[in-house]
């Protein structure tokens, strides 16, 4: 019998008839955003063919150098998401401030927030990356966006998800109704169900973590590594194993799959600019996926989808994964304030 198939559409448009939670509004944008990461996923593919690894021997405004496909894949979702009259506005890691729809086009009542390519570093040696979106609600008061609208907690994103590029191309998505996952059928062109109401299990032996930066984490991290560097004679009566690809997106797949923390603590040297990881791009649509998934995801004190956003590029220290760890490196750090 042939096995019955659930596409992206119908499952969105299913969701909706249940909870809804997915108007047609919202639907449609959330169908544009996974064409958009389907042309990046094709880009991805062609690699050294397509002529778009190596620098773009530019700066973002993190002050990164800009790999070709960087821009590439920014451009793609700016000019995919531009027309279709679901936004207000767009805002990207990539770029210094927000992108108003244009005059020329209908303006609708979301706002889209992304990362075009986490773990660009990862382009040119053929590791998986991937694209991080998130979905706001406009003010209703309002008909054009400006910088202060995106400044929301992440507790009150509509939408998040994220398109992983490796050995198949991946959708996992939530709008506040669990989080699932949809792989790219290649041959159809089409994003079909493969994994409903993902868990993460409460405990786990996995963490993924920058070793390399021990010598200038704070006492809290120091203590929590060291602890598990002890394995089962130490405080935690189990042996853990490090998995570290340094592409949050790949990292977080796996976490979602089959449990684990991931951690990028504020060291020494960012302490200043609040840590390492964008809260808008990345902490909130990730953290916003591991709650519906079971998990728990803090900045070391509060709950990530708790922090009240103070400018467009704010950078936040993450801890997110399975909850009984989350909760664990959270204590250390209130015990220490």
């Amino acid at each position: 019998m042939r096995q019955k198939r659930v596409s992206l559409t119908q499952h969105l448009i299913e969701e909706n008839r249940r909870y809804g939670t997915v108007p047609e509004e919202l639907r449609l944008l959330l169908e544009v955003v996974a064409r958009a990461c389907k042309t990046i996923g094709h880009s991805v593919g062609k690699g050294a063919l397509g002529n778009i690894l190596g620098s773009n021997e530019t700066e973002n405004v993190q002050g990164e150098v800009q790999k070709k496909l960087d821009i590439l894949s920014n451009e793609i979702l700016l000019e995919s998401n531009e027309w279709g009259g679901h936004l207000s506005a767009m805002a990207s890691e990539e770029m210094e401030t927000i992108h108003p729809i244009s005059k020329t086009y209908p303006h609708g009542s979301y706002l889209l927030l992304f990362d075009p390519l986490d773990g660009s570093s990862n382009i040119d040696v053929n590791v998986s990356i991937g694209t991080i979106f998130s979905v706001l609600k406009m003010p209703e008061d309002k008909t054009d966006a400006d910088e202060k609208d995106f400044l929301q907690p992440g507790r009150q994103q509509i939408a998040a998800g994220y398109a992983l590029y490796g050995p198949q191309t991946l959708l996992v998505l939530t709008t506040g109704r669990g989080v699932h996952c949809f792989t790219l059928d290649r041959e159809m062109g089409s994003w079909v169900l493969t994994q409903a109401n993902m868990r993460i299990p409460e405990d786990t032996s996995e963490y993924a973590i920058n070793a390399s930066n021990a010598r200038r984490w704070f006492p809290p991290v120091k203590r929590y590594f060291e602890e598990m560097q002890t394995g089962k004679g130490g405080p935690l009566k189990k042996d853990f194993n490090m998995r570290w690809v340094a592409s949050m997106v790949t990292d977080m797949h796996r976490i979602l799959n089959r449990g684990g923390i991931f951690m990028y603590p504020a060291d020494e040297r960012n302490i200043e600019q609040g840590g390492r990881i964008r809260l808008l791009y990345e902490a909130n649509p990730m953290a916003f996926i591991v709650e519906q998934a079971g998990g728990a995801a803090t900045n070391g004190l509060i709950p990530m989808l708790d922090v009240v956003p103070e400018k467009l590029h704010q950078r936040v220290p993450v801890f997110l994964g399975s909850k009984n760890e989350v909760d664990r490196i959270t204590r250390y750090h209130k015990e220490t304030r």
